[in-house]
């Protein structure tokens, strides 16, 4: 009988531990977002450039306090077809989107990279730039509902063909303008590009594939200083940044990682030593990823970097990194442990079995509201010509969530977490926010040739949460680099205002804090880029509070949170 008891003690925990895990509801079709992302060849795959997939944005770009949605598109190798562009939806706010992308002058053709998003003229709206295989885009918000394509003016057009692959506003130099940093993958000549099986960088599994990125030659990176009047200026070659050679350069992060108020770099790099530009705060950057053991894994591996998580996992105020990687290999989490030096963590953590599938975008949510991120990923094959000899290596593949259980561990409750996330796509670039501002972060995610998914997060628990939206004064107005403490008892979580993130991707700019079952904040600090501190004492949670710089108060939003 005391057996029999214990069991069902243990059975009765373990329900209410599965009651308490957040679900999500795939309501794109609902919602309005109906419309395929082209990117390539549906069922194969001739050239590295049908591969890689682009990214998506929760974006308020109208400023009213509600998640608007910006999606990219590629193309297909015959001839872009005439759904195949950029999309942007107005949140109605009611659980639906309105396409708008002709009405705000954003539709374009081509193939699509990676977006990030910042007010580079701080003008109060937050401005968008895309990369492209091609030539990049910068487009000015006109606080009208409509965009201005400004590349040429601003001095950002360039001659000739780069791959774009990540990129992000950032204020390197702190003097409250945005800069920004752009990477290139890798170069690529449609016209001469090697065939499926030509050469060993040509074949999987023993199966033709298309050829890449080992055996491409090498592209480098750009950094651009904001000349504060509406134009850039090319400083690549003294900043440093170009320095750094023979990498494939994907998604870009830009945030402080040694807490000194000065923004950092780091890049995920495919198939080479990724890369961390330690800012000098001279206007230089020197890469110390291979000394801070951000370059490889444990092993002292190159992995196919692809996405970024940026998050504090273990609430000891650091900034984390969580990379992907590709099948057959484990995903990385970087535990910063100070000073300039991270800790490979990955199998301590319990993601060393995270190698089944093609990972891409991801992020360091904290979807229950526990006050501890989680970390959420996305997945999918780049050869879908290898599904038909190896059912393991499937095209189309499901989400995964790591559920953090606030010891350093993580459990994968991705089977428990709902149809969204198991339902199979073939994704890349995803991003995380409060669409219907009902105080929990949802999951938006591209999939390739076919619509997004918009994965509603369906969480039933208690559990209290804070939003945080920074406006700069003396920093940029975005508040972009912005660090920010929050403090409940002896628990501190860290998160900082990021312009892209993810795979080529944007999340939500308001910083969402799980607090679990405490009411209030007993403090959040902020980190502002231009060195100013503001300490906030005792702030109400479950309400979106706006912090402008130097007021040294909290001004609560009117925006009507659920």
């Amino acid at each position: 009988m005391k057996v029999l008891l214990q069991a069902a003690v243990v059975l009765l925990f373990q329900s209410i531990a599965l009651a308490q895990i957040p679900t999500f509801t795939d309501i794109a079709a609902q919602a309005g977002l109906t419309q395929p992302i082209i990117y390539g060849g549906i069922e194969s795959k001739k050239f590295i450039i049908e591969t890689n997939g682009c990214g998506v944005a929760f974006y308020d770009y109208d400023n009213d306090g509600w998640m608007d949605i910006l999606t990219l598109s590629g193309s297909r190798l015959e001839g872009a077809p005439k759904e195949a562009t950029n999309r942007l939806y107005r949140n109605n706010r009611n659980g639906t989107f309105t396409d708008v992308t002709a009405k705000a002058g954003l539709t374009r053709t081509g193939w699509a990279s990676a977006i990030c998003i910042g007010d580079y003229d701080n003008d109060g709206w937050d401005d968008l730039f895309i990369t492209y295989w091609g030539a990049n885009v910068l487009y000015k918000n006109n606080g009208n509902g409509t965009f201005t394509d400004v590349t040429k003016k601003s001095k950002l057009d360039f001659t000739g063909v780069r791959w774009g692959s990540g990129c992000t506003f950032l204020d390197y130099d702190r003097d409250g303008k945005l800069d920004l940093f752009v990477s290139n993958y890798l170069t690529f000549d449609l016209q001469t590009a090697a065939e499926p099986g030509k050469s060993a960088n040509c074949v999987w599994k023993g199966i033709p594939v298309n050829c890449g990125p080992k055996g491409m030659p090498f592209a480098r990176n750009w950094l651009y200083r904001n000349n504060g009047d509406g134009t850039f200026a090319d400083v690549s070659s003294n900043s440093g940044i170009s320095k750094v050679s023979e990498r494939y350069p994907m998604s870009a992060v830009a945030a402080d990682f040694n807490k000194d108020g000065w923004q950092d770099i780091y890049v995920a790099c495919d198939s080479t030593a990724s890369i961390l530009y330690r800012n000098n705060g001279n206007g230089t950057f020197t890469d110390i990823a291979l000394e801070s053991g951000t370059a490889y894994n444990e092993d002292g591996q190159p992995q196919a970097g692809m996405g970024l998580g940026i998050g504090d996992y273990n609430n000891d105020g650091k900034l984390d990194i969580f990379k992907t990687h590709f099948a057959e290999d484990t995903p990385v989490l970087y535990r910063n442990l100070g000073k300039w030096f991270f800790e490979d963590a990955t199998f301590a953590a319990g993601f060393g079995t995270a190698t089944k599938y093609v990972c891409w975008g991801a992020g360091m949510p904290d979807l229950d509201n526990d006050g501890w991120v989680d970390i959420a990923f996305v997945t999918g094959n780049v050869y879908p010509e290898v599904e038909k000899y190896f059912k393991d290596y499937p095209h189309r593949s499901p989400r995964m969530f790591f559920r953090n259980l606030g010891n350093g561990r993580f459990a994968n409750v991705s089977n428990e977490s709902g149809a969204g996330v198991l339902a199979p796509h073939s994704s890349r670039g995803c991003a995380f926010g409060d669409f219907d501002n009902d105080g929990d972060s949802d999951w938006l995610v591209m999939n390739m040739n076919e619509p997004p998914s918009l994965l509603r997060n369906d969480y039933t628990g208690k559990n209290n949460w804070l939003k945080v939206k920074l406006v700069g004064v003396k920093s940029n107005r975005s508040g972009l680099g912005a660090r920010v403490l929050l403090t409940t008892d002896n628990q501190t979580q860290a998160q900082t205002v990021l312009s892209q993130s993810s795979y080529y991707s944007h999340d939500d700019s308001r910083l969402h804090f799980g607090l679990g079952e405490k009411i209030k904040a007993d403090r959040l600090t902020v980190y502002w880029p231009s060195g100013q501190v503001d300490v906030l004492k005792d702030v109400q949670g479950n309400q979106l509070v706006v912090i402008k710089e130097e007021t040294g108060s909290v001004a609560p939003s009117k925006l009507p949170i659920k």
